[in-house]
Order: structure tokens, then sequence, then C-alpha cells
């Protein structure tokens, strides 16, 4: 059994290594000039995953952290597919766009706030510009249900869509009322129902735990209602409050919040519950049945993470396409704008969108290796490390497993010569047994509001 009260004292805030190092680190020193020529030297025999951000909604959800833009104006939305096409077009000049594509994300906003009409002109100038696609590529949206009709479906399967995720969050009609989001149980099931009859792969639903008025008995509900429209794959997520980061959050009364202790007994439930139901826990907070591909590659240790979550497809050229869109190659990172006017005024003078990113150093490259590798898969092969950067593992990280004693005496890890593995519960805590390999976490310290907290 787990003691939560002695849990607590390991929340703090950390990041959750979508990327290391992680958007705080990301910045102009990293030029225009350095990026393109980073794109420019890719190795044309990698494949491609692209990221699309479609990033209108119709109103706010008060616990986003996403990057939104508020409206109801359906001009806005034309107007902003235009400018897709161009950035497109100049993207076309600095990339091999021949290359294979294996992974295809539209994330948002509301990508279904788009009509099915304005969807397929999408889906139809990506397939001009990149007319090379694997047979196992993995496509996918994320679906507000609210904001679905049959003809969506019907285009997004059209358009080669496989994969879906749809937000849920809580079925809880007070939490819904609290976080701006009402959604009844039946308008989901309509939605799963549909992904269904056009033939999706798999089904993601999203659910956070940390909402405002959630208990661990409303949240059984959820969990249980969850069960019923039997999802490929689940995303149970730590509510990340940063209201000095995202205004909207400010709406929530803090109040509200459940504790630590709450949020981790919903943590440990919702394990307990899926697990027990026929899944398989992946990485940090996902879920996914043993036929699932994520179930497979965990089992071999080949679980990648990146800005889109957990995925088999590894060894990918991240590219973003849109208003703030994250791309990822080899040792960088680079991030579009976030304000709309920078963002057309970039692509209206023939430039891509590029406003920050980073370079990664040597050090870079092998810290997020080993980060990375334990988010995904719990363990690290250190001798594979030690072998791909020519490094001893024990003296390049000296302080790092020191301040892994802690969590040894836990029993929340277990190193050896040979490897570093997490215990199932020390899962719980996973972001908290990387954060000692991450070299910047010391010049943020405890004072300054960057990240949620870990628990």
């Amino acid at each position: 059994m787990i003691d939560f009260e002695k849990f607590v004292k390991y929340s703090r805030p950390g990041p959750r290594y979508t990327s290391y190092p992680t958007a705080v680190e990301f910045s102009e020193d990293f030029t225009y000039e350095e990026y393109i020529q980073s794109l420019e030297n890719q190795d044309s025999q990698k494949p491609l995953s692209l990221y699309f951000h479609l990033p209108f909604c119709r109103s706010a959800c008060y616990f986003c952290g996403c990057n939104v833009v508020f409206t109801s104006k359906e001009e806005k939305k034309d107007r902003y597919i235009e400018y897709l096409k161009k950035e497109l077009q100049i993207l076309q000049r600095h990339l091999d766009t021949s290359r294979e594509v294996i992974q295809l994300h539209f994330g948002g906003g509301t990508p279904t706030f788009f009509s099915p009409e304005q969807l397929q002109i999408i889906i139809e100038e990506i397939k001009k510009v990149f007319p090379h696609w694997s047979k196992e590529a993995e496509v996918s949206c994320e679906i507000d249900p609210r904001f679905l009709s049959e003809d969506h479906m019907r285009t997004l399967a059209a358009g080669g869509f496989n994969r879906v995720s749809f937000g849920v969050q809580d079925f809880n009609e007070k939490v819904q009322q609290a976080v701006h989001r009402l959604q009844s149980f039946e308008v989901t099931k309509n939605a799963v129902d549909l992904a269904r009859k056009y033939g999706m792969q798999s089904v993601n639903i999203d659910l956070i735990y940390g909402l405002p008025y959630q208990t661990l008995e409303s949240f059984k509900e959820t969990l249980a209602k969850t069960l019923e429209l039997d999802p490929d794959r689940l995303a149970v997520f730590n509510y990340a409050h940063v209201p000095w980061l995202k205004k909207t959050m400010r709406k929530i009364d803090e109040t509200t919040l459940p504790t630590p202790e709450v949020k981790l007994a919903i943590l440990k439930y919702t394990i307990d519950f899926f697990t027990t139901h026929g899944y398989k826990m992946i990485g940090m907070d996902h879920f996914a049945k043993p036929e699932d591909e994520l179930f497979q590659a965990i089992e071999k240790g080949e679980l990648h993470r990146n800005f889109q979550g957990y995925t088999t497809k590894g060894g990918a050229d991240l590219i973003g396409i849109g208003l703030t869109s994250i791309g990822e190659g080899e040792d960088y990172y680079a991030q579009n704008y976030k304000e709309m006017q920078l963002y057309e005024e970039a692509v209206d003078s023939g430039k891509l969108p590029y406003h920050r990113g980073v370079k990664l150093t040597f050090d870079d490259r092998v810290r997020k290796a080993v980060i990375m590798e334990l988010m995904a898969n719990f363990k690290l092969d250190i001798p594979r490390i030690e072998k791909e950067f020519n490094i001893d593992f024990q003296e390049y990280f000296a302080d790092a497993l020191q301040e892994l004693k802690e969590f040894e005496e836990q029993d929340l890890v277990k190193v050896s010569d040979k490897a570093i593995e997490v215990s199932p519960t020390g899962t719980l805590l996973i972001r908290n047994i990387v954060m000692p390999f991450d070299a910047y976490m010391k010049k943020h310290g405890e004072g300054k509001k960057v990240f949620s907290k870990t628990v």
C-alpha cells in the first residue's frame, strides 16, 4: 500500500518532459538562419512526422494549457488555411518533402471546429506537398465531441486518418461547470460510435485528474463510464495549474482543487482500475489494450515520447506547421510564432514563421536520451548509452546517481551498473525520478514559477 502522505513531499514544480531541453530553454539565440540550415541538412533517408496546429476554439475550457484563438468567425479559419498553404510552399524550398511520412497529427485548439470542407482543403494541400506516405502511417486528429458531425468523420476517414483522440476530462457535471466545458456522456458516446463506424483503428480518450471539485468517489464514476466506451487507449493527465501562464486558469477557484493526497489516491485507483480491466500502463500517463501497438512497443522497450505524447514512431524528424507548432530534429527544437499577427507577417515576407528554439549540445543530447528512455520505458540500458555517446555513465552522471539514492531507499527505483529500473510504484513519480538528470533544473530553483507540480 502506498503511503500517500510520504509521497506528498515529492509534490514540487517539474517538467512533463515532452522535450529535453524543455520549452523553457527555447530562445532566439537559435537563429532563423541556423534553423533553415538544420532543415536543409536533414538526412533525406529519415522519415517525417508532421504536426499541424489548428488553433481555433469557440469558447475557453478553463483547464486548457494549449495555445488557442477564440473565435466564432468562419473567415478567420478560411484566412488561416490560406496561410497554412503559403507556409507549406515556403517549407518546400528548405525541406525534401519527397521523404516518407510516417506520422501526421492535427492538434488544437479544436481541429473539428473547422468545417468538414475546410478540413478537406487542408488534407488535400498536405498530400500535394507530401506525396509519399508509409502504409503503416499513424494519422491522427484531436476531437472535441461537442464539435463533431458524421461529415467530419467521413472526411477524416477518406483522408487516411486512422486514429482519433476525444477530449473528455471528466463526466461529472459539477466539475464540468467549474471548468466551463459541459459535455454529456451521450455526446461523447455518439462521437466514439462514429469513429467505430468509419473504421478508426484506434480510439483514445483523454481524462484529467486534479480538476475543481474532483474527489476519488466522483472520479470512480467517470472511470466506470469511460470503460463503457471501450477505448483502445487512454491518457489520464495530471492537471497542470499554471495561472501565471494561462489567464483562463485564473477563473478556477483554487480552494476547490483536490489536495496532492487526493490526486495521488485518484491516480493510484485509476492505475489499478484500468490494469484490472485489461489495459496496461504505458509511460507516465497512458494506458493501452494488449493488442495495441503502444503495448507491444513497451514490451520491446521501443516506446518513444514527443510533443504528441507516447508513440511507436521514433527516428523521424518532426516538422511543426502552423501557429505555435514545435518541430524536432536530431539536434534542435524549433517553435513557430504564438501570435497570429507575427505568424502572418513572417509568412507574408516569404519566411517560415519560426520564432525561437534551441540547438542541442552534446550534453543536451546525452541527457535527452536518458530522460526520454526512462519517461517512455521506465528503464534504461546503461551500456547502450555508454556506447552511443562514448561516456562512462557512472562518472558522467555521478551527481544524478547520488540524488537517485533517496528513491532507491524508498524502493522506487533500482540502479545497477547495467540498468536503471523504475518500480511500478516509482512510475507514479517518474517526473521526479528523471529530474536529477536535468541540468537546467538547478538554474530555475524552487522559487521561480516555471513548471506545474509533479503531484
